[in-house]
């Protein structure tokens, strides 16, 4: 028989096995395969009976790449089986497994025959292994070793670790064993009900779950000197709760609290490297992670390298290397990605080298901004792999090979720039009214929202500060320098010249109201029919009245516009920022299709 009588009934009776060597020969058929969310859940059934079961992250790969299959066979060699809360249910969860055979033809469906004998047991009441030589029991080892161990020992044999992905806040005690892979700062904050502190680190398992874990006010001073990066621990007497989205920083349904009580020891001597999981976002979907907290995991074709620039930080006026490389997908899609310090020289010039080959490279842990429309640069725990072996960086390389190379690829931020009405992220999607975004003060709250406009420039105030002085070399401000020419702080030079660029603000106006939206350069220029130089002569060389001519001449013309909605404070109130990401002319063919799809819409209703 391809499954193991009696094999759900075993793990009902024995949820919690001690190491992944006290795990008899267990193979069940995967029926009713499904994604929840970033994981796979089925019915795992050994031909009599059935427990739902829920795989681990880092097993969707496992799926997707078509080797775990419906109705195929795996072999569970470590899992812990929990109480749904509230209900009489269990619930599997796969920590540990191998795929033995694809789908089979049909569902298996056979009585455990009781004289057969099975490696685990034949009846489900009283369930008997045939017993291991020379191995002794977990309690025959903790009961031996308990007397001599060191505290964290004791405390990894008294009670068994628990994996990561098992948890969950209904749970009362658990220990589990990780390392910490990433450690924050001791910060202090201030608000309605006082003063205080907070701390956070990342912690692992060993099989490369990932869980953010809180400290605040006395936690964090007793916790933040014994937590070490890169050192192992013992955690126990801590709390879950569901993750806010908002300030999560790795893919876990659920967050940890330390308070004072939580036991944290050391597991000397103990050391384990957990394995990279990624959670690969596709260039062209990064739009909606632009502003916020979440950090996202990207893969690529390397396409460019610049060099190395030294960028001063205002904040302690030290020079930091800065580098960005750009990096395409299938999505047919590329973006700039900027890396910084350690990353941007050595591992930087690594990729310089080797740009020609268009190797595959992996970023973990980077932050998306709305910098040219949408771009992501790294943190300081972000890690950069060169040629990855990952399923997804084969499907890239052979993708590339055949049609990538030869594909003509736009960045995502220009992908937001007007196509047709189907396009993603064109000028069409997400089209709203102006009375949409100003009737929702709180829009944008977080992080930014983005839209579609239509709709007519009614004014342009010729009074405001249309341009700045900008550095030929990397467009930031510059400013006189002292005797002659300009002083560039990016670049950390004296210039001869400068240009003005645009930025300034415009009022539109469509059937529904008007706002004032924020604008760029390179959205201006299309916009006044002019660079911000030339405007600037116009105005010195020919008067007022031709310069107040040339910007009346930009009004009452309707433009498609691609804007983000986002909160900013100022002066202590906050206020609605409606920025231009990208700007189109109307293509009048091309919006009487779109129309009529609308029009189509309402009547199939």
């Amino acid at each position: 028989m391809p499954v193991t009588p009696g094999a759900v009934a075993y793990v009902i009776a024995n949820p919690a096995p001690a190491s992944p060597d006290d795990v008899p020969e267990t193979v069940v058929q995967v029926v009713d395969l499904k994604p929840i969310g970033s994981r796979f859940s089925f019915m795992a059934s050994d031909g009599k009976d059935k427990i739902k079961a829920i795989l681990s992250t880092h097993f969707a790969s496992e799926v997707h790449s078509g080797r775990l299959q419906n109705l195929g066979l795996l072999r569970i060699l470590n899992y812990a089986c929990n109480d749904v809360p509230n209900k009489q249910d269990k619930i599997l969860i796969i920590t540990k497994c191998e795929v033995v055979s694809p789908a089979l033809d049909a569902e298996i469906k056979s009585e455990v025959k009781v004289e057969e004998e099975p490696a685990v047991l034949s009846k489900p009441a009283s369930i008997v292994l045939k017993p291991r030589q020379d191995v002794k029991s977990a309690s025959q080892i903790v009961s031996e070793q308990r007397g001599n161990a060191a505290p964290a020992a004791r405390l990894a044999m008294t009670r068994r670790v628990h994996p990561l992905l098992s948890l969950n806040p209904y749970q009362g005690n658990w220990v589990i064993k990780v390392r910490v892979t990433s450690k924050g700062n001791l910060r202090s904050y201030r608000n309605a009900r006082g003063e205080g502190h907070v701390f956070n680190v990342e912690l692992t398992d060993e099989d490369g779950t990932q869980i953010q874990a809180t400290m605040f006010n006395e936690a964090a001073k007793k916790f933040y000197p014994v937590f070490e990066l890169g050192k192992v621990y013992y955690i126990s007497k801590g709390s879950l709760r569901i993750a806010n989205k908002q300030f999560k920083t790795v893919q876990n349904d659920y967050e940890m609290t330390l308070n004072e009580s939580a036991v944290v020891e050391e597991a000397e001597g103990e050391t384990f490297i957990p394995p990279v999981q990624y959670n690969f976002v596709k260039i062209d979907m990064l739009g909606p992670y632009v502003g916020g907290r979440e950090l996202v995991d990207i893969i690529g074709v390397l396409q460019s390298v610049s060099p190395t620039l030294s960028i001063r930080r205002k904040i302690d006026n030290e020079s930091i290397p800065k580098r960005d490389i750009v990096v395409a997908d299938d999505s047919n899609k590329t973006v700039t990605v900027t890396l910084w310090n350690d990353l941007a020289t050595t591992v930087g010039e690594e990729l310089l080298d080797m740009v020609d080959s268009a190797p595959i490279i992996a970023v973990k842990s980077l932050k998306v901004s709305d910098f040219q429309g949408v771009s992501v640069s790294t943190v300081g725990k972000s890690t950069l792999v060169i040629n990855p072996e990952l399923p997804e960086a084969e499907k890239l390389k052979a993708w590339y090979e055949s049609e990538g190379k030869g594909t003509s690829m736009a960045s995502v931020g220009a992908g937001m720039g007007a196509s047709s009405p189907g396009s993603s992220r064109s000028l069409y999607s997400d089209r709203v009214f102006l009375s949409h975004i100003t009737s929702d003060p709180d829009l944008g709250q977080g992080k930014p929202v983005f839209f579609s406009l239509h709709a007519h420039i009614s004014h342009i105030k010729p009074d405001q500060t249309m341009w700045y002085r900008a550095c030929n070399t990397c467009n930031k401000k510059v400013t006189e320098a002292i005797g002659s020419g300009y002083w560039c702080e990016g670049c950390q030079k004296n210039y001869d010249e400068c240009a003005l660029r645009y930025i300034m603000v415009i009022k539109v106006s469509d059937p529904t109201g008007e706002a004032w939206l924020s604008l760029f350069n390179d959205q201006a220029e299309r916009i006044i029919g002019c660079s911000a130089d030339e405007l600037d002569r116009i105005r010195k060389e020919e008067g007022d009245d031709r310069f107040q001519l040339k910007l009346k001449e930009a009004t009452w013309v309707p433009h498609l516009f691609r804007v983000s909605v986002a909160q900013n404070e100022y002066m202590g109130e906050k206020r609605q920022r409606i920025t231009v990401r990208s700007e189109s002319p109307v293509d009048f063919a091309a919006e009487a299709k779109y129309q009529l799809e609308e029009i189509s819409k309402l009547t199939a209703c």
